[in-house]
């Protein structure tokens, strides 16, 4: 049963991490994209103001989630789950899924297009949340406790696998795992099941070709330099010339056809390269803030439902941050995915300025 807490302002620091990582966004965006723009022969500002508007609908949704009692989404998990599920499904119907590079992971509506996974993120949490806090739950039990969870999930991961998106796929089963450990999970069950999947994680990153060259090209990027290791090398490139105080905000080299997906998937390198090591700490230092206080807020919960939600945003934001930047670093393969608040998007960026909303509604509860 939820505790009765007086509600209280939300909590700052999130909320000012928050609006600067987004800030910093529509600002390196705009310098990373405006020669794409011109290329491509569209308006200067073109994925500036698209930015601008998924922001403003972001602001909105967070707005009003920090404002809807947290606890009330309990009663809307099973039909955001089955509203994902049928969106990932919808990717591989003709005229409505949309193919960019090979991969169906968009629905295109009008002039919009957005990844189901991007909500599917959200619905997952929010079902693992939902199920591990019911009180007639033995988490300590297998079968009762984290065995559903890890069904639905496993149904997730195989419809975002075959759109390819192994990157996405990774991302969401790390968030649910973090969820399950944080409700309980004992650490022997977490070791068996991580050995039983341990092979199935090495097949999946050695049965499509264009996985084992990722893998190849992260291991020796220059032996393959005009192909599969190009984006490391040419990521490498632009954050090694930053320096400490960057080359200068615009001036960027790689961004002129150099690096590719410059306002999206690589802009960590535009802002090393632009802004320098100071620029590119300052970022990190942000995402560790709002990290640090997302699991304040996961500890300082009045229910377990609340704290369990909380750890799966946190965990959700912190996953996508590292996994981006390792990208750009050439720590981990190229894997695709954005880095939050920051990076060009459209769902994502929503989606993600939602759940910070349901975490500001959560700040105001605590003990």
């Amino acid at each position: 049963m939820k505790q009765t807490v007086k509600r209280k302002e939300p909590d700052f620091i999130i909320l000012f991490t928050t609006m600067t990582l987004l800030a910093i966004g529509m600002v390196m965006v705009f310098s990373a994209s405006a020669v794409i723009a011109m290329e491509n022969r569209q308006d200067l500002y073109f994925h500036l103001r698209r930015q601008a508007f998924w922001s403003i609908l972001g602001l909105a949704g967070m707005i009003i989630l920090s404002n809807y009692d947290y606890w009330k989404l309990k009663r809307w998990t099973n039909a955001i789950l089955l509203a994902s599920f049928l969106l990932l499904l919808a990717v591989f119907i003709p005229g409505l899924g949309v193919e960019i590079y090979g991969a169906k992971r968009w629905i295109g509506i009008g002039g919009f297009t957005g990844q189901p996974s991007d909500l599917a993120k959200v619905a997952l949490l929010l079902f693992a949340a939902a199920y591990l806090s019911r009180k007639d739950i033995r988490i300590g039990k297998f079968t009762e406790g984290p065995l559903p969870v890890l069904g639905v999930m496993g149904i997730f991961f195989g419809l975002i696998l075959l759109q390819p998106d192994l990157g996405t796929a990774m991302a969401i089963a790390g968030t649910v795992m973090v969820i399950i450990f944080v409700a309980g999970m004992p650490l022997q069950q977490i070791f068996l099941l991580g050995l039983s999947v341990t092979p199935l994680l090495g097949y999946l990153m050695v049965s499509k070709p264009y996985r084992m060259r990722r893998l190849l090209s992260f291991r020796d990027p220059w032996a393959d330099p005009l192909n599969t290791g190009y984006q490391i090398i040419q990521s490498l490139y632009a954050l090694g010339p930053g320096g400490l105080f960057g080359v200068g905000l615009g001036r960027s080299r790689q961004k002129f056809f150099y690096l590719p997906e410059p306002h999206s998937d690589f802009i960590f390198a535009i802002i090393g390269e632009e802004l320098g090591f100071i620029g590119a700490a300052s970022v990190l230092l942000l995402f560790f803030l709002l990290l640090w206080r997302g699991f304040k807020v996961a500890l300082m919960a009045p229910d377990l439902f609340g704290s369990l939600l909380a750890t799966g945003i946190t965990a959700m934001i912190g996953l996508q941050a590292l996994m981006n930047i390792g990208v750009v670093t050439g720590s981990i393969p190229v894997t695709g995915i954005n880095l939050p608040l920051i990076s060009a998007g459209g769902s994502s960026l929503l989606f993600t300025m939602c759940s910070i909303g349901v975490l500001l509604n959560i700040s105001k509860h605590v003990k």
